[in-house]
């Protein structure tokens, strides 16, 4: 019988989750799997927690909660054979989305059930993991002015997940309007970029701004690289016309918006800026190293799912 570890954030979403948890061990149960149950404390301790599931070899965490926390999730399974396999329940799901699952509410309630029945008996597959000054991520690690967002705004109030993309707009309008962006020099592969940015953001899959833009449509998640993306500007009426451009798609044929495929990249500025990870606020720097370790993290995912893969099990 597979081991399997629940893990949930008590505090992900826009409703509490942690009732509905024990619904899914039946089904699970049914699957294979014997289920253990935990609650994270804190996003150290939901690393901390998947790397011991890791120690104890589990065949796959359950992390049950929104992008934040599958970050956390993951970052403590990197370079294991555990896998994560994701239940989405936060506030933005972008990663579940992306891949075709409908997250938990209290309307939906049955959705958590229905996505670990589609992830109990999946082929494991394996993407790639970015490592920003040596943090992993999944998704997305930035700097500019999402970070300066994300940092003014999390960890939020639940209140405030019920209007997470106004509340996050606004925010952004806020900052955007006495934040006018960093002179940065880019090392891309050893290739250097220099110009003034509102945003400089890599990624691992296609979506981004809570879901609301296609920002890399053919990224794959275990390809060995990440788009780099550099959005130019300094002022409230550049953020403004980038935010139309990434929801419309326009920014794939914009002046304003670079895009550049690397393996390693090193951003540096001689002002402090602020770095985001998988949407949650990171240590401050004016230096970023990414890097790109290459089918690092193990995972289950729909099997509808797999065209975001290079070369997927089936």
């Amino acid at each position: 019988m597979r081991k399997g570890l629940l893990l949930y954030n008590p505090a992900a979403g826009r409703y509490p989750v942690g009732r509905f948890v024990h619904g899914i061990i039946k089904p699970l149960q049914a699957a294979g799997w014997s289920v253990d149950v935990a609650e994270t404390l804190s996003g150290t301790h939901a690393v901390q927690t998947a790397h011991q599931a890791a120690r104890e070899k589990y065949e796959a965490v359950f992390a049950i909660g929104g992008d934040g926390t599958v970050g956390q999730v993951a970052s403590g399974l990197v370079n294991s054979e555990t896998a994560l396999a994701v239940l989405p329940a936060g506030t933005t799901n972008v990663w579940a989305i992306e891949q075709g699952q409908k997250p938990f509410s209290w309307w939906q309630w049955w959705n958590l059930r229905e996505n670990a029945k589609l992830l109990a008996n999946v082929e494991p597959q394996y993407v790639d993991v970015g490592l920003c000054n040596e943090r992993p991520f999944l998704l997305w690690s930035g700097i500019g002015l999402d970070a300066e967002t994300i940092r003014r705004i999390e960890p939020r109030p639940r209140f405030f997940k019920h209007m997470a993309v106004p509340h996050y707009f606004a925010t952004t309008v806020w900052e955007a309007s006495f934040w006018h962006g960093l002179d940065l020099r880019v090392y891309a592969d050893d290739k250097l970029v220099e110009g003034h940015y509102l945003v400089a953001v890599a990624n691992n899959i296609r979506h981004y701004a809570g879901g609301l833009s296609v920002l890399s449509p053919d990224a794959l998640l275990d390809d060995g690289e990440m788009d780099l993306w550099l959005l130019s500007g300094a002022s409230l009426a550049d953020a403004f016309r980038h935010f139309f451009e990434l929801v419309s798609g326009r920014h794939l044929n914009s002046d304003h918006a670079r895009r550049i495929p690397f393996r390693t990249a090193r951003i540096e500025s001689d002002a402090h800026f602020s770095i985001q990870v998988d949407g949650d606020p990171t240590l401050g720097s004016n230096r970023a190293e990414i890097k790109v370790r290459h089918r690092a993290l193990k995972v289950l995912m729909p099997k509808n799912a797999l065209y975001l893969l290079q070369n997927p099990k089936k």
